[in-house]
């Protein structure tokens, strides 16, 4: 029998760690992620590339294989989840980016301006994490575990060196 996943999901937004606004997209994720069998733990921090750092740090020391960020993918001032993600990542998997992207523009051209990326954070103790920015609208985070969701357990176990045959 597989490993159950564990995850962590941060939610990245000033307005939502100051208790301004509701998070919206944090829930759509937790919800998600359990209907492939992940139990997820949600945080939330300010858009700031440090909190997302320690927030990325906390979940790689808590033992989570998957991280997934949902908001400060766009093109605006404060967007800086992926500066502060893409130098934790040894690999990147541009391929889900794209294809969040992609989905997304299905549904709004906006799609177009997040800058999704994923990829493999090499921990120095402990096993791989698969990381995944997501955009902070619901429609964003439910294209992205579109994507993501029916590669997980393929990812992780890849990354273990079993991967599915």
């Amino acid at each position: 029998m597989a490993a159950p996943i564990t995850a962590a999901v941060i939610t990245v937004s000033d307005e939502v760690a100051s208790g301004a606004d509701a998070n919206r997209s944090g829930p759509v994720a937790v919800e998600g992620l359990a209907g492939y069998g992940v139990q997820a733990e949600p945080v939330t921090v300010g858009d700031s590339v440090s909190a997302i750092r320690a927030a990325v740090s906390d979940a790689v020391a808590a033992g989570h294989r998957v991280v997934l960020t949902c908001g400060g993918t766009g093109v605006g001032p404060t967007d800086v989840t992926v500066p502060a993600v893409r130098p934790l990542l040894a690999h990147e998997l541009p391929g889900i980016g794209e294809e969040i992207r992609r989905r997304g523009a299905a549904h709004t051209a906006q799609a177009l301006l997040s800058r999704e990326v994923a990829g493999v954070l090499l921990p120095e103790s402990g096993p791989p994490v698969f990381v995944v920015c997501a955009p902070g609208s619901r429609g964003g985070v439910r294209d992205a575990l579109e994507v993501v969701g029916p590669l997980l357990r393929t990812v992780l176990d890849t990354l273990d060196g079993t991967p599915r045959v």
